[in-house]
């Protein structure tokens, strides 16, 4: 078999890479492991939120597939940071995940030039000393012009719970060790990082009425401009909370910790830390927040958020009866930790190819990420740019300034990563202009010019696009008929006005830091800078800057850091 481009994995990356390449008109065959598996949400049943529902709002304007999906299979909307300002509001659904699967799925079927093929890929093919393909375990070889590795936890994965060890990158499948293996001989920088996930519960087996109710969002918004009316029935979230009790039970199964005994080498997602993390690292709190979150329409599995963890099984079955409305709560899959191998994401390029192997990209959690979101889009940054190169035409660059999947980009690719990169708005020093509302108007063109969307698509953007100026033209003017231009526009374009000085005064802003030369007392304390996250005041404590521009130049700085910085700098000076 012969390809223009070849993607291993069936994730979240590994899907939008195939379906933007076949948009493109590329042959593009996608290898998974288990078929019946693509599309898959391994952990939280969610898409989007702060940040992460910006990106998926981008990969939507590309025609992409998970703001779609998730429309398909919403049984919550919930926008989140609704009270606080339009640039930092993050769309976020709760999905079926049997819906979401099928419905990335279908879609993918749509692409009469992209196949799904059942396999292992054990290693790159190459052919002169280029890459010409992959082999399968098998034995059939696969030819490709391109191949785009987007094989999540798998590469080189292996679980943990309690003293238990298992091979795998996810629960009941194997991971991919001989390609972990054939990475490593061609001297790619590998390491190892980790991430967990919670017991499921029945929820047959909870007291909800101990539980906080939390109703979806009434208000018709959706994840993608193209979805129709919501089509299923909406649930609740309930809300809970572990007691001092649920911790000196945690506190007891220590011991049994392959995070704290040394078995798990990788660092875990500082922004979505397991529970026994939790309660080691702020031993001062006595309480956290868990989101009791449905994972189908009809079924009974609840996905609780927010006490990820690899401890025992006899452990967790005791602190979640320590916690209200679990008391009597069965588990029907503990909670477990996996560790993986990814690259160092600085050898790559901005168009996430290999700099030193031509024709491999690297998408998703291998290049060091988290979370279904920055996987997509780097799938849709990898299979633009792979197909690019096979159909032999230029490939669109993502830019900061105008783009979130721009920032993505950049950040690991000129910063790498230490510990698995969660989007954040703080991330991004254009972020009052880089709204998820304004997703469209900010890279229809882009997106048109590509070549990856659909002609309904484009011809939906051109429609919105006459609206907004329409829009504009009459904003101000409370006499003027704009009642049949969509509600959201209009609120979009009212943002905008309201936000346009702002803006201005944030570019000047950005460009001020990058060269401030104020001065940073000797023995300064970061931790007193108000606004600064733990992990700001981790590497600032650990490079100890003696100025603004010089903390600017430190590897993984945000912008709202800098500007935390520079505030408590001049008040000092």
């Amino acid at each position: 078999m012969k390809f223009d481009v070849v993607v291993v994995g069936g994730g979240h990356a590994g899907c939008e890479a195939a379906a933007v390449a076949a948009r493109l008109g590329a042959s593009v065959a996608l290898i998974a492991i288990n078929a019946a598996a693509v599309g898959s949400m391994s952990c939280n049943p969610a898409i989007g939120g702060v940040g992460k529902g910006h990106l998926v709002r981008e990969i939507d304007v590309f025609d992409g597939l998970i703001a779609a999906a998730a429309d398909d299979a919403a049984i919550h909307y919930r926008m989140l940071n609704a009270s606080k300002g339009a640039a930092v509001r993050g769309p976020r659904v709760q999905a079926d995940r049997n819906l979401f699967r099928q419905s990335i799925q279908r879609r993918m079927k749509d692409f009469p030039t992209l196949k799904i093929v059942e396999g292992e890929v054990i290693e790159l093919d190459f052919n002169g000393g280029k890459l010409s393909g992959v082999h399968l375990a098998s034995g059939d070889v696969i030819a490709a012009k391109a191949v785009i590795l987007a094989t999540g936890t798998f590469l080189g994965g292996r679980l943990f719970r309690g003293k238990e060890r298992f091979d795998g990158g996810r629960i009941g499948e194997s991971g991919a060790h001989r390609l972990s293996q054939q990475l490593r001989s061609l001297s790619l920088p590998i390491r190892r990082l980790k991430t967990g996930t919670p017991p499921r519960l029945d929820g047959r087996t909870i007291d909800w009425s101990r539980a906080a109710r939390q109703a979806s969002d009434t208000e018709p918004w959706h994840m993608s401009a193209d979805a129709p009316a919501r089509r299923n029935t909406q649930l609740f979230c309930g809300i809970t909370r572990t007691l001092p009790t649920t911790h000196e039970i945690i506190r007891a199964g220590f011991g049994d910790s392959p995070l704290f005994s040394g078995d798990i080498e990788g660092r875990g997602p500082r922004y979505c830390p397991s529970i026994e993390d939790k309660i080691r690292r702020f031993a001062d709190r006595d309480s956290h927040q868990i989101f009791l979150e449905p994972e189908t329409l009809n079924g009974c599995l609840i996905y609780p958020n927010g006490i990820s963890t690899s401890l025992s099984a006899d452990t967790q079955q005791a602190f979640i009866h320590s916690i209200p409305a679990l008391e009597k709560a069965e588990i029907v899959v503990p909670g477990y930790a996996v560790e993986y191998d990814h690259i160092d994401p600085r050898i790559l390029s901005r168009e996430l190819g290999v700099r030193d192997v031509e024709g491999l990209f690297m998408a998703g959690q291998i290049n060091g990420t988290t979370g279904y979101e920055e996987a997509a889009a780097q799938g849709l940054v990898a299979g633009l740019s792979a197909a690019c190169r096979a159909l032999d035409r230029p490939a669109p660059i993502f830019d900061r300034t105008s783009s979130y999947i721009g920032v993505l980009v950049d950040d690991l690719t000129l910063q790498g990563v230490t510990e698995p990169y969660r989007m954040l708005t703080s991330r991004a020093e254009h972020r009052l202009h880089l709204r998820a509302d304004n997703a469209e108007a900010r890279l229809r063109v882009t997106a048109v010019a590509s070549g990856a969307i659909s002609d309904a698509k484009a011809v939906a953007m051109e429609r919105r696009a006459l609206q907004r100026k329409r829009a504009a033209a009459l904003a101000g003017n409370e006499d003027a008929g704009s009642e049949d231009i969509p509600r959201a526009i209009r609120e979009e374009i009212e943002t905008d006005r309201h936000y346009a000085p702002y803006v201005q005064r944030q570019r000047s802003e950005v460009a001020r830091l990058r060269s401030d030369r104020t001065r940073l007392p000797v023995g300064f304390d970061f931790m007193s800078v108000g606004g600064l996250s733990s992990e700001m005041i981790e590497r600032l404590s650990l490079a100890r800057p003696d100025s603004v521009e010089q903390a600017s130049r430190i590897n993984g700085i945000t912008p709202a850091a800098l500007t935390a910085l520079l505030v408590a700098a001049r008040a000092v000076a």
